[in-house]
């Protein structure tokens, strides 16, 4: 087990939200680090959590007495979904006393979705996504990769990060708790996590009796994680309806295990594609899952490709969640020509990435990016970018640039 504590990048933003919310909540999927970062934010704070089955009893039972404050202190409630019925004795509070900062909630699942909550603190409640560690936060980097790239600021060259490596650091992925597991203890861990989460929690949070067919549900997105498919071929695998596939996959959507990134999207240009993308919220989960041996990984284009885009979009997803200037996306036309993640920041300039598992980058590699800025873009505010897994950062005409992978980790 790794026992290490790790700066969390969201630590500030916790903190500013706090002094701009009344209540403010970190969600995230469970075991990322959400109590941690509370402790790490406010650590003078109340702290309750709904784990603790007498702390639990008494929210059940007095949800009005558990939710007083008794001085000035930030109260932290920690896995606030374990008992809704405490959000609206917190938004009875504070609606009477409009001070910045006097709740701190934590929860495993976007409350917002939930049957069960019917008060969502709109207007009065900043919300924080949590994920797994990135390994620029284990290294101890600033989240600063999206700044350095619209700038065209990259090292010329970052040594230690070839495919191998990168597939091993996607293999051990963000899980404090599992971050020195070999794989099968790893395998373990997550059969239990999921099994946890899939049988316990759920039944706590919303009406559903097919387990076995959700886990499986579970398993062919993280199969696909990264690619294009049809909703058909889950379906037509599991004997599910479309209500049925929607529904499974809100919930995990809702549990933070799968993600989606929608497409972006112009009324300039309208042949854009409609169909989001999904990712795994964690390589190590969806290697562990899936069963996967590293030394075949690395020798099949197919699983190495997937595994190494979800692992990029792994590291680059909090650098949006911690800082609202920067939105990811991505793009396919109906030429299907595409752009693995575009990246906007709130001044109109634009990130393209294309994610290649292979040691070497050529012109073809470019060909999406450089249509993407002749005919969309037009202006000089995109820039186009391959991270690769070799060790050179070179150029490739105006504004295109193969860039080492590791960049986005120091």
């Amino acid at each position: 087990m790794s026992a290490k504590l790790y700066d969390r990048w969201a630590v500030s933003s916790v903190k500013d939200a706090l002094s701009i919310w009344r209540s403010v909540f970190i969600s995230g999927v469970r075991q990322c680090g959400k109590t941690t970062l509370a402790h790490q934010a406010m650590p003078d704070g109340d702290f309750r959590t709904l784990d603790d089955s007498a702390l639990f009893n008494v929210a059940e039972d007095d949800p009005a007495g558990f939710v007083k404050r008794r001085d000035n202190s930030v109260m932290i409630i920690d896995e606030i979904q374990k008992v809704p019925k405490l959000l609206p004795e917190i938004k009875r509070f504070l609606d009477i006393d409009n001070a910045k900062g006097q709740y701190l909630l934590t929860g495993s699942a976007d409350i917002k979705t939930l049957p069960s909550v019917t008060e969502s603190l709109a207007g009065r409640m900043g919300t924080i996504r949590l994920r797994p560690l990135t390994d620029a936060e284990m290294s101890g980097a600033k989240p600063d990769f999206f700044r350095r790239a619209f700038a065209a600021e990259f090292p010329s060259v970052v040594k230690g990060f070839d495919k191998a490596a990168i597939l091993k650091v996607a293999f051990r992925g963000g899980y404090p708790e599992t971050l020195d597991m070999n794989q099968k203890a790893k395998r373990l861990w997550f059969k239990s996590y999921l099994d946890s989460l899939l049988l316990h929690d759920i039944r706590k949070l919303m009406d559903v009796r097919a387990y076995a067919i959700l886990r499986k549900m579970m398993e062919g997105m993280l199969a696909r994680s990264s690619k294009f498919f049809a909703e058909n071929e889950i379906m037509a695998a599991l004997g599910i309806g479309h209500d049925t596939f929607s529904r499974f996959l809100s919930i995990l959507k809702t549990l933070y295990l799968i993600d989606e990134v929608e497409p972006w999207t112009s009324s300039d240009y309208g042949a854009t594609g409609k169909r989001s993308k999904y990712f795994a919220a964690d390589t190590g989960m969806m290697a562990a899952i899936l069963g996967w041996e590293l030394d075949e990984v690395l020798l099949d284009s197919d699983r190495s490709g997937k595994i190494v885009e979800s692992w990029v979009y792994n590291q680059i997803a909090p650098l949006a969640d911690i800082d609202p200037d920067f939105s990811i996306k991505q793009f396919r036309d109906n030429r299907k020509r595409e752009i693995d993640f575009v990246v906007e920041s709130g001044d109109g300039r634009t990130l393209g990435i294309e994610v290649k598992a292979g040691s070497a980058a050529g012109k073809s590699d470019f060909t999406h990016l450089a249509w993407f800025r002749d005919n969309i873009a037009h202006n000089d505010n995109f820039i186009g970018i391959v991270l690769y897994t070799g060790e050179h950062t070179l150029p490739f005409g105006k504004n295109l640039y193969a860039v080492p992978i590791g960049a986005i980790c120091i």
